[in-house]
């Protein structure tokens, strides 16, 4: 399995005009983490300004249906006139509609989260150059009408003190260099049109290449993975190139990596994503609890007929 994020399709959306076909099996690197990397050049506070700024589209059909393929794949592809969603769990969606992490997301009632759905959504015909401006956060936010409208969703938002982890330099600092200006990248990553450059990440079993990325887009693909905020400590700003490298988990084979120490991923032999991150990047994870706001569900339920 192996997935390639563009960092550059949040302030482009040349990725993401028509399809962006991020599919990666939930076992192991949920297609959110894919999200999660494209909106983590922007903070949630910026996000959530803009998107009061911007009058955004109303899908104008929503098909849901509960999924019936008995796979772990998801998928979350943007269409020409809108969206669609296969196999996903209704947490998934909430998160993509809210842009908010798993662990953020509280008080969903058990028997709905374990069910999976597909959605088609369109907008109106006068309706789709409007949707091709707008970037990929104000996009998955129109799913929170569906969702209100469809699943009876209320919500409320509010702060709580929660773990998370910090990401901060080890000892001899980093083991990865920073990106050079202007560089190409002739023999490197290549995006969905055939062409190399900065703001490219590659993820597949065992290995993971950021290609001129921030430290940001790294603790955002970092806290999809353990279920907790990962906060960056490090003091880095800049772009740079990295690499991580290890043993994916033999029982789990589309596994990313296991969590360990505390992490909430199955017992393995393999090393854990302290000890890869320590040993190959010169950071370090040190848990905390901080204060997170979270999105608190006041009522939902099933959804209605299409």
């Amino acid at each position: 399995m192996a997935c390639i994020v563009t960092e550059r399709v949040a302030f482009t959306l040349a990725f993401v005009k028509d399809m962006l076909p991020a599919v990666c099996e939930v076992a192991g690197l949920a297609v959110a983490l894919i999200f999660g990397l494209l909106y983590a050049t922007e903070s949630q506070g910026q996000t959530q300004a803009d998107d009061a700024a911007v009058k955004l589209p109303a899908f104008e059909v929503a098909s849901i249906k509960l999924d019936k393929s008995g796979t772990q794949m998801v998928m979350f592809r943007f269409t020409p006139d809108g969206l669609n969603a296969t196999n996903s769990p209704l947490k998934m969606l909430i998160q993509q509609a809210y842009g908010v992490e798993e662990n953020q997301v509280i008080g969903l009632p058990n028997g709905l989260g374990s069910e999976r759905y597909d959605i088609e959504a369109k907008v109106d015909s006068s309706d789709v150059a409007k949707l091709h401006d707008l970037n990929p956060h104000q996009r998955m936010s129109m799913l929170q009408p569906v969702l209100a409208e469809r699943f009876q969703l209320k919500v409320h938002r509010e702060t709580r003190d929660l773990p998370v982890y910090e990401l901060v330099l080890a000892k001899g600092g980093p083991k990865f260099h920073e990106a050079k200006p202007g560089d190409t990248y002739p023999n490197g990553i290549k995006g969905p049109d055939g062409h190399s450059g900065p703001g490219l990440v590659w993820i597949q079993d065992g290995q993971l290449t950021c290609q001129g990325v921030g430290v940001v887009e790294l603790t955002r693909l970092l806290s999809q993975r353990l279920g907790h905020n990962v906060l960056d400590k490090t003091g880095l700003t800049g772009k740079y190139d990295l690499a991580m490298q290890w043993p994916p988990p033999e029982d789990r084979p589309g596994a990313m990596f296991d969590a360990g120490e505390g992490g909430d991923a199955a017992e393995s032999s393999g090393p854990s994503i302290f000890t890869v991150i320590q040993e190959q990047l010169g950071l370090k994870l040190e848990s905390h609890k901080a204060p997170v706001e979270v999105l608190a569900i006041d009522h939902v339920e099933a959804p209605s007929a299409n």
